[in-house]
């Protein structure tokens, strides 16, 4: 490192240093530290516009730091309860993400982690109050969404936008007392088909499992777990129904996801719900009939094996044909 730029790096760290005992002597006062932390906050954005190499990105760190802590300091001087502080946060993250469009790479990059870390803070803030946090998530939902419009920030975004959306609704419905499995996996399940069903049309030759299992499984397990504890016949017929669907278009567009995952839930629900009626008609036959069938079916077995096992062997070319 150069004299002239290792002295420009001590003046600089000086500073800051400077700064950060500013205002924490300044903490004791309300006027001293809102002015502490404005001049501070001037300072930091000033060197970040015109500062050059890595000290506008950690002065364009300093200045979301020091953002934040203007935000807590009117927070604490209008008692404001931790939900709305952590509402009030949330401004931070979207100033970031607004600024980060038009800053240089390297500063835009730094920058909106640290108002994403900020974020991270005003979500945990308002964890103690579920119904502000669902707001808070959506709002963090919209902030993401709104960065995903940048090429650049595209796809990282929009996942990001999706999961906070989507734990924004499970987070509300859990404040409404929602204990139905399906109102949760749903909102999974319908995009993740569409994904799979667009990914599909762009590569013919891509696989069911990884275009459509996935959201085909978030639903059907949980739901058949549910089915075989629920004594009422609404879920297991509701979800026998689905199943079947699914089968079937498994079969008709040879998707081998479909037809393994809806095939195995339709014959695990149907096994769930004859078993009693199963149970009741061997309790009412002879003892001795139940071994006499049993044996029967052995020797049926065991006569027609090389065709059975033929038979299996083409089931499995079948479905290893299928994409």
């Amino acid at each position: 490192m150069e004299p002239a730029t290792a002295l420009g790096w001590t003046a600089y760290v000086g500073g800051l240093a400077s700064a950060v005992s500013a205002v924490a002597l300044a903490l004791d006062v309300r006027g001293a530290t809102f002015a502490a932390l404005g001049v501070v906050l001037a300072l930091l954005a000033g060197v970040a516009v015109l500062g050059t190499d890595a000290r506008r990105v950690v002065s364009a760190c300093g200045a979301v730091l020091a953002a934040t802590g203007l935000v807590f300091a009117v927070a604490a001087a209008g008692d404001f309860e931790d939900h709305w502080t952590a509402l009030a946060l949330l401004l931070v993250p979207a100033a970031t993400a607004g600024l980060g469009s038009r800053a240089p790479r390297p500063v835009a990059l730094a920058v909106e982690i640290t108002g994403g870390a900020v974020g991270v803070l005003a979500l945990g803030i308002a964890a103690s109050r579920p119904a502000f946090l669902a707001l808070a998530l959506a709002l963090s939902g919209v902030i993401a969404a709104a960065t995903a419009v940048r090429p650049e920030r595209r796809r990282f975004a929009s996942w990001t936008a999706a999961v906070l959306f989507l734990l924004a609704t499970w987070v509300r419905l859990a404040v409404w007392d929602v204990t139905t499995p399906e109102a949760y996996t749903l909102p999974v399940t319908v995009p993740a088909l569409a994904v799979g069903f667009l990914r599909r049309r762009r590569d013919p030759e891509a696989s069911s499992w990884t275009a459509y299992g996935p959201g085909l499984a978030v639903t059907l397990l949980p739901s058949l777990l549910a089915a075989w504890t629920d004594p009422e016949w609404a879920r297991p017929l509701a979800l026998g129904v689905a199943a079947l669907v699914v089968t079937l278009l498994g079969a008709r567009f040879r998707l081998q996801a479909l037809l393994v995952l809806g095939g195995a839930v339709l014959a695990l629900d149907g096994l769930h719900e004859l078993a009693p009626y199963v149970v009741q008609a061997v309790g009412a036959l002879p003892r001795w009939l139940p071994p006499a069938l049993a044996g029967l079916l052995l020797l049926a077995v065991g006569a027609t094996y090389e065709q059975r096992l033929r038979d299996a062997r083409r089931l499995r070319e079948r479905l290893a044909r299928m994409r």
